[in-house]
């Protein structure tokens, strides 16, 4: 009677095994329907103060399924609360798998949980949370402080005098958006860390690069025979920033480090740009990435894991690195070397 018990728990253990086994190999063996709501397609849109546009983040997640068992549907919520609440009931209409929500507006992303709730359907937020979600996000916070840092570190490996030594933060220093509100904390924090005594003055273009260019340009007037570190908030700032420097006759006195790293400060192999390997003498020295452009090969792994069952974290963070002349063929290779 043991021996037959022992068999028999033997046997319904191998049993349960194999199910398992077979759910797991069914489930990545599958195809799934996913969605991505994005923040805003609008062509001239600028996503969260930076560079880069809804249609570049579109276009990753539209590479990065190419390989992976997902069917893609695409919405884009036009940055208004109301179009992702619409948005999010077709997609439960539609019977997708799973949807990745980008949007930024809290009231409608706590009633968008609610529905894919009642639905069954699980979100995976990006960038801004929703209830319960998991969430992808950069950490505006770490990249200001990369760029605060390596600021003051170049003033201390190459200007000995720091009693002359200035900061500016130039950009949209107005915007209530937390994520912009985050990198300048975080740029005031990196350069404290090194020059305790340094406090930046904020410079607002009120998010205008042409106007970024004449604040600088009024302020270095009133700053004679000062060093300054200028930290902006966008690459079309830093390149404005360049311009209005080097008209003013004060490329020997000041240096700059950007957020974002967007196309128009990298480029590709027969662009012009700014960050090259043959360019290190830049007074840019250089724009810290936040990779809105290869959003759907860090976020689709997520929400095929959370698909196939799997744990994932409750947040996610971008990985920030500070793209230089030294390292900008490393991090975006141009097209004409892939």
């Amino acid at each position: 009677m043991t021996a037959f018990r022992m068999k028999r728990r033997h046997f319904l253990l191998a049993s349960l095994a194999i199910i398992a086994s077979n759910r797991v190999a069914s489930a990545e063996s599958r195809r799934f329907r996913v969605a991505f709501a994005n923040l805003n397609e609008e062509p001239g849109t600028r996503i969260d103060g930076l560079g880069f546009t809804g249609a570049e983040i579109r276009r990753s997640f539209e590479l990065a399924s190419r390989s992976l068992p997902v069917d893609m549907i695409y919405y884009d919520n036009g940055g208004d609360g109301e179009k992702a609440l619409g948005n999010a009931k077709d997609a439960i209409a539609r019977k997708v798998d799973l949807l990745i929500e980008y949007n930024s507006d809290a009231s409608a992303n706590i009633e968008i949980a609610r529905q894919l709730k009642t639905a069954g359907i699980p979100v995976l937020a990006v960038n801004c949370s929703i209830p319960d979600a998991p969430l992808y996000a950069a950490d505006n916070l770490a990249a200001g402080r990369i760029a605060g840092k390596a600021l003051a570190k170049f003033a201390e490996e190459n200007w000995s005098d720091q009693t002359t030594l200035l900061a500016a933060i130039l950009g949209d220093v107005s915007d209530p958006n937390p994520s912009v509100t985050a990198r300048i904390q975080g740029v005031t924090e990196g350069l404290r860390q090194e020059l305790p005594d340094l406090s930046p003055v904020k410079l607002d273009s009120a998010g205008h690069p042409v106007r970024a260019g004449g604040v600088l340009s009024k302020f270095l007037a009133a700053q004679t025979r000062r060093k300054v570190l200028v930290a902006t908030l966008d690459d079309a700032s830093a390149l404005a920033a360049k311009s209005a420097i080097e008209t003013a006759g004060r490329v020997s006195d000041c240096v700059i480090i950007s957020q974002g790293a967007d196309r128009s400060i990298h480029g590709g192999a027969n662009e012009k740009k700014e960050i090259d390997p043959t360019n290190r003498g830049s007074i840019i020295l250089g724009s810290v990435a936040y990779y809105l452009d290869r959003y759907g090969y860090e976020i689709l792994p997520i929400a095929l894991r959370m698909l196939r069952g799997e744990e994932v974290p409750p947040q996610t963070s971008t990985k920030h690195v500070l793209i230089s002349a030294k390292n900008v063929f490393t991090e975006y290779p141009p097209y004409d070397m892939n």
